[in-house]
């Protein structure tokens, strides 16, 4: 058996993301359980570098997690020639010039999304990646979830027959800050800082409906902010700039998908996003974990009478689908694919430009909600 050990670069792991889900939920993970088996028997064994602004917080990683290299000087870390693999989970702002630098410097990239803030940036990140010649991917995290791979599942089985509709619902109520700390970040409300729920989860729509359903050919949008004072971190009151909730209707071939996206609603559903999907021959719900079903020869015959409280206890009509495999993290899921593409030479399949895509899926909400109007998605990146 061989051991092959990949550098890692992580630059941002002091935010709550970079921490909780890359450092700590994976790329530690992997580490601490002895690396990623290859079907060979070989392993990939992984060594963090961190990278941040603030050497106290890296040097308290650092020490409280046994890893040996830290700095908050990410040009020298770019000239560890050992190191062949960048991280980037910074504020989305700070991204472009990370990655361009890490590109230059002959790296491997692996970055959360949105890759930039604007189409014309994320092309320039993705043509230089390409005249590196170095493996590059995007975090597509959310289709590695159990609920969507359960969901897949299904789709491609046949279950639904012809998908008709999706109905998509996520958010939850994110804190003023004011009388109850907030518990997303306070640049993710100021536009001048990157934030906007556009931006965020339009991404993130883009790949779950291409990976699941197909890529987008229109959309209709109105992005608005709902909650426009908010405390920061310190406790000072800032003007939240950004809008905090989306809805879209998008038209993927003849399936007409309407998505609510808000950190302003207060949940009442199993999980903190749902896809209600139908088609001619089954439905189902799919959610973080969670995916239940209804097929056609279980479905109920309601008739409309507002006189009467209906007898029918209609969830009480739906499957759940069995785990049939074991799950792990979503984001570690990825990050061991990623990882054993640059292993294998060969290329990662959620790379720059399905980044981009996602970037042109949130030019298109802006300018409908901007405009009033539906957009069609003319001209799609390959």
């Amino acid at each position: 058996m061989t051991v092959r050990t990949q550098r890692i670069i992580m630059n941002g792991v002091t935010g709550r993301m970079g921490y909780r889900q890359h450092l700590l939920r994976s790329v530690l993970a992997i580490r601490d359980e002895g690396g990623i088996l290859l079907p060979d028997g070989d392993r990939i064994q992984v060594e963090p570098v961190l990278v941040g602004r603030n050497a106290e917080k890296l040097a308290a990683l650092a020490a409280q997690h046994g890893v040996a290299d830290w700095t908050t000087d990410l040009d020298e870390a770019l000239a560890d020639e050992t190191a062949t693999v960048y991280f980037d989970a910074q504020v989305t702002s700070e991204r472009k010039k990370a990655i361009l630098k890490a590109l230059a410097a002959g790296k491997h990239v692996y970055t959360e999304k949105p890759l930039a803030e604007t189409v014309e940036e994320g092309l320039e990140i993705a043509e230089a990646g390409i005249a590196a010649g170095t493996i590059n991917g995007v975090v597509h995290d959310k289709i590695f979830l159990p609920g969507l791979v359960k969901l897949k599942r299904l789709i491609d089985s046949g279950f639904f027959g012809r998908i008709l509709s999706v109905r998509g619902e996520f958010g939850y109520w994110v804190f003023e800050g004011d009388w109850q700390p907030a518990q997303r970040p306070s640049w993710n409300y100021r536009a001048q800082d990157g934030g906007g729920m556009v931006l965020d989860m339009f991404c993130h729509w883009n790949y779950v409906f291409e990976h699941l359903f197909g890529r987008v050919d229109a959309v209709m949008a109105k992005a608005v902010t709902h909650v426009t004072e908010r405390w920061d971190e310190h406790g000072e009151r800032y003007d939240a700039t950004a809008d905090d909730a989306a809805y879209g209707i998008f038209e993927i071939g003849d399936t007409i998908v309407s998505m609510n996206s808000s950190w302003a609603t207060r949940v009442e559903r199993k999980e903190l996003v749902e896809f209600h999907v139908d088609g001619t021959h089954g439905s189902a719900v799919a959610g973080l974990f969670g995916c239940r079903i209804q097929p056609r020869e279980r479905t109920p015959k309601p008739v409309w009478n507002p006189d009467l409280p209906t007898e029918i206890d209609f969830r009480s009509q739906w499957d759940e689908v069995p785990d049939n495999q074991e799950f792990t993290n979503g984001f570690r899921s990825q990050w061991e694919a990623y990882l054993k593409d640059v292993d294998a030479g060969r290329p990662h399949p959620y790379e720059f430009m399905s980044a981009v895509r996602g970037l042109e899926l949130v030019d298109a909400g802006l300018t409908s909600s901007n405009e009033g109007r539906r957009v069609v998605l003319e001209t799609r990146t390959s």
